[in-house]
């Protein structure tokens, strides 16, 4: 099978141009001007007035997540489709080692939920709950098998927490295999005192999720996890970034040559506190960390633009309203942590090109190339390149929709963004060689999605 896409405007994370591309079985082959009068195909696809532009990769996402007594309701199909509806056709989802267990047996559990079941392609991350004698040595399979890279946290303790000491270790063996250490970075402990506290004083309501979950030790964590990470001469990325106390941290840390890379998220550029405060209804906006007031916002936006934020991912973990985020009605501390937003993660970056905070180069790179170095994926991902993937979005920068549950395709009973209306869209999403959306119709297949063996990191830029 051959396509043309002709009459576009490649967008890539180093420039935009006019030329067509040639894709044949799931390669991307030829690129160059007017290519329609020198080749074959078995379809052209006209680009004309669009970009094309490499699929978007989300390097965080949880689907079939267990969490709070429940789990997320997006499993591997209804995730990935979503996905590819808002441009995605790359996930990278966080298996979890369960305390006891090998790190294998909760890989197998996560290629288990995935296999037969994923539209498009997909990798893991580990997460990474019992740091051993025995599952150090572990991390070295891992990386030679393409999974290269654990997640650890100084948050949620009893579930996923790792002292200090646990989280040094790991990055010591990373330093020396290669891989790379995810961190979510909360003080945990301190946090269940101050939620605690908040409970103590009546307030049980949603809000009182943000007000405990201080910003200051999201700051303090970061702090306290590059200076481990320094000391053992290790790499480290921190997931979900919302603070600029950890910002702070970050910027010093790079400022002075540390090897610290963050993401964020949607969540944290457009949401804030203030949704957490509408009653019970603020449970639909429950994440860790929390939103936060609007200053956040803005440096988290600058750092973006200047590529202290080095991608945006979406965490993307949801539970329906009724009968999972209610489950805290009462106590904010028993809702279920997370938000939806895999589908509308390139839809919402877009719109901060149409508002002027972002080009649409910088656009690129952080919803596609960007996610695709820092993960052992690029150039077969992340690029309109001869010999890379042909995983390709038609996408129309002047389209606009409005964000709603009732039109979305994530298997969750509302969105974060009701009634919001966004300038730009995917019209054709391929992935490696098949177009699985056009024109808001599925045309892919359950199961077509392929597990990613990814490399060891080619870290972005350090500016």
């Amino acid at each position: 099978m051959r396509t043309l896409f002709a009459n576009g405007t490649i967008v890539t994370a180093d420039g935009s141009y006019r030329a067509d591309v040639l894709v044949e079985g799931e390669t991307i082959v030829q690129i160059g001007a007017g290519l329609a009068a020198s080749v074959t195909a078995d379809e052209v696809i006209d680009a004309g007035g669009k970009y094309v532009i490499p699929g978007g990769i989300d390097a965080h996402t949880h689907m079939k997540l267990p969490f709070g007594g429940t789990y997320a309701k997006d499993d591997f199909e209804t995730g990935t489709r979503a996905a590819a509806f808002g441009g995605t056709t790359t996930i990278v989802d966080f298996a979890v080692q369960s305390k006891g267990e090998t790190l294998h047996q909760g890989l197998d559990k996560w290629f288990a939920l995935a296999e037969g079941m994923a539209v498009a392609d997909y990798g893991f991350h580990m997460i990474m709950s019992d740091v051993t004698d025995a599952s150090l040595p572990e991390m070295d399979q891992l990386v030679d098998e393409g999974v290269p890279d654990f997640k650890l946290f100084t948050a949620y303790p009893g579930v996923f927490y790792s002292p200090d000491d646990h989280i040094f270790r790991a990055l010591k063996q990373t330093a020396k295999n290669g891989g790379l250490i995810l961190m979510h970075a909360e003080n945990g402990p301190v946090i269940d005192v101050l939620a605690a506290d908040q409970v103590a004083k009546g307030v049980t309501d949603p809000i009182g999720h943000g007000l405990a979950r201080d910003s200051r030790m999201e700051g303090e964590a970061t702090n306290r996890v590059i200076r481990m990470a320094e000391v053992a001469g290790a790499p480290v990325y921190f997931v979900h970034m919302s603070a600029k106390e950890a910002l702070k941290a970050l910027v010093e840390a790079r400022g002075r040559g540390a090897m610290a890379w963050a993401e964020t998220c949607p969540q944290y550029l457009y949401l804030t506190l203030d949704d957490l405060g509408h009653g019970f209804e603020g449970a639909k906006f429950v994440c860790s960390p929390p939103l936060r007031t609007p200053d956040h916002a803005v440096e988290l936006w600058n750092a973006l633009k200047r590529d202290d934020i080095a991608l945006v991912g979406t965490d993307h973990c949801p539970f329906d309203f009724h009968g999972q985020k209610e489950m805290g009605r009462g106590d904010f501390r028993k809702i279920p942590n997370g938000l939806p937003g895999v589908e509308e993660r390139v839809d919402l970056m877009h719109q901060a090109v149409a508002d002027g905070k972002l080009s649409k180069e910088r656009w690129v790179e952080v919803v596609s190339t960007a996610p695709a170095k820092m993960f052992g994926m690029y150039p077969r991902k992340g690029a309109i390149a001869v010999g890379s993937d042909a995983d390709i979005v038609v996408y129309d920068p002047a389209r606009t929709h409005v964000l709603s549950a009732k039109t979305h395709h994530m298997d969750v009973d509302y969105s974060c963004y009701e009634g919001m209306t966004v300038r730009g869209g995917s019209d054709i999403v391929m992935s490696r060689g098949s177009v699985i959306v056009r024109n808001g119709e599925f045309t892919g297949r359950k199961g077509a999605g392929k597990f990613i063996k990814r490399s060891r990191a080619t870290f972005p830029r350090i500016s």
